[in-house]
């Protein structure tokens, strides 16, 4: 004797309508939030100081910021779109400004005491720029 299937369900069979489905509980166990990752830190590279009694500029992994007179700036690499730098004209600081990816222009100026510093930080933050934006 052959096997026949089974016969198609019939009323009360199957999945309910949609109507009587069971809807959502009344006390759901509150979930676990998301692991939250720390910022990771930005890898270990060369970095350039340049300071004087109210200004500094720093450059590292990180970006470019600028300290005047008690106040941050920063900027990260991926909105800079170029970092540039020179002697005051009389000689006596460090000049160096950032263009900003929307075309905006930032400048900070640190003195070189004793004077003979400011060709000490030249090579330095050619060698730092260059590691971090090569020409391309």
């Amino acid at each position: 004797m052959t096997e026949q299937p089974p016969p198609p369900p019939g009323p009360g069979f199957g999945p309910p309508p949609p109507q009587y489905a069971p809807g959502p509980l009344p006390y759901a166990p509150p979930q676990a939030p998301y692991a939250q990752v720390p910022p990771q830190p930005a890898p270990a590279g060369p970095d350039f100081l340049a300071v004087d009694k109210r200004n500094a500029v720093v450059v590292d992994a990180g970006g470019v910021a600028f300290e005047a007179s008690g106040q941050t700036i920063e900027f990260r690499w991926p909105e800079i779109r170029s970092v540039h730098y020179r002697a005051s004209p009389d000689g006596k600081a460090l000049m160096v400004s950032v263009i900003h990816m929307d075309g905006r222009f930032y400048e900070c100026v640190v003195q070189a005491k004793p004077r003979t510093r400011l060709q000490e930080w030249f090579p330095q933050l050619a060698w730092v720029l260059g590691h971090y934006r090569p020409r391309g």
